[in-house]
Order: C-alpha cells, then structure tokens, then sequence
C-alpha cells in the first residue's frame, strides 16, 4: 500500500523509483499508467488527470514492464505492426525503431525465439512507438547483457534530449544512477528524495 507518495517529474528528466522488492515500486508505476485506480490523491500525467481522463493520459504514456506483453507466435516486426496499428502509427515509425534498438536483422523472426535481453529490446521499441510524453520503466536493464546496458543508458539519455520525462523503477545501483533525480520507497512510503547519489548512500544504510 503506498501512503503519502507525492512528487514530479519535468520534461527530459529521468526519475528513479528506488527500493527493495515489495516497496511499492511497480504498484506506483501501474497507478500512473493507469492500470489500477488509486484511492486517493491525484495523477496527473502532462497536465491530464489519469482518472478522469484515461484514455488521454494513455496516449502520452509509454510502459516497459516486468512482461514484455508481446506474442511469441509473432516476428519482431507483426508485432511492432500490430501495436502500432493501435495507435495509428505508420510503418516507417515500425522499421525505424527495429533499427533503434538492434533488431531490424531478426525483424522477420518469431519471438518465441528470442533471448530475454531481445525480448527487452523489443518491448523497449513497442512502448516507444507512438512516440509519449512520458516512459515508465520497471526493472529496464532486465535480461541485458553489459551491452545492452550500455545501450540503454545511451538510449534514455537521448530520450531526455528530445523531452521525454522517465519513470524508472529499480533495486539496482546501476539503473538509479541513470537517473538525475528520484525518490526511495520502502514499504509504500517516500523515505528520501535527491539526487541519485544521495539515494544509494540511504538505500545502503548510510547517512541515516
């Protein structure tokens, strides 16, 4: 349950959701993306109420979550189409971010057969595809390998160049110190905010 949690997020920034597992790290970022209803208090993503609004919250909201929420009966590519078809995306945009995140070589295999650090990539280029305001991601570095990492650092920092506020939810020192600002949650409650520095230096029993 998360008690008295408040904080925000401007456009470029990437903001760590730090704690230990059970904290209320995913909980938050479900509340956000609107897929469970908070009972009290108030969302609000680009200026649009999460609860009164919905469906316009969602189209400024991209999500990486610990399921990929793709089909492994379909290739890297049916399945970009498929969601982007959702979201009346062209398939320009499908091509562009297959190439983006490394996959546009294995654009026509099944999915079924990917390794979980290409499934993770994939999903990143899914939750990107129609381009949001804002990017929840849970656990992002899962599955990668020090590449992959590496990767992905490169790739939120230029998603903060092009405005892209990030909520990234972690236990990991690596992915918290991809961020530049962010707050720590240990049983539903906000025990600390800062820098990422000063996160760790709470999260590792320090400065208490």
């Amino acid at each position: 349950m998360l008690r008295e949690v408040s904080f925000s997020v401007g456009r470029g920034e990437r903001f760590a959701l730090l704690g230990p597992n059970g904290a209320g790290k995913s909980t938050l970022l479900r509340i956000v993306a609107g897929l469970l209803r908070q009972d009290s208090g108030v969302v609000r993503v680009d200026g649009v109420d999460v609860l009164e609004e919905p469906l316009k919250a969602k189209r400024r909201i991209g999500m990486v979550a610990h399921e990929p929420w793709l089909y492994p009966e379909l290739t890297a590519e049916e399945n970009l189409r498929f969601y982007a078809g959702i979201y009346g995306v062209g398939e320009e945009r499908v091509r562009e971010l297959l190439e983006e995140v490394g996959l546009l070589n294995h654009a026509r295999r099944q999915v079924a057969g990917f390794s979980r650090g290409m499934k993770q990539r994939l999903s990143i280029a899914r939750a990107l595809l129609h381009e949001p305001r804002v990017l929840l991601l849970d656990e992002p570095s899962s599955g990668l390998d020090a590449a992959g990492r590496a990767w992905l650092r490169s790739q939120l920092e230029e998603l903060s160049r092009r405005g892209t506020a990030m909520l990234i939810a972690t236990h990991h020192p690596g992915e918290a110190m991809m961020c530049t600002s962010g707050i720590v949650l240990e049983a539903g409650r906000v025990v600390a905010s800062g820098a990422p520095e000063s996160l760790l230096e709470v999260v590792e029993g320090e400065g208490r």
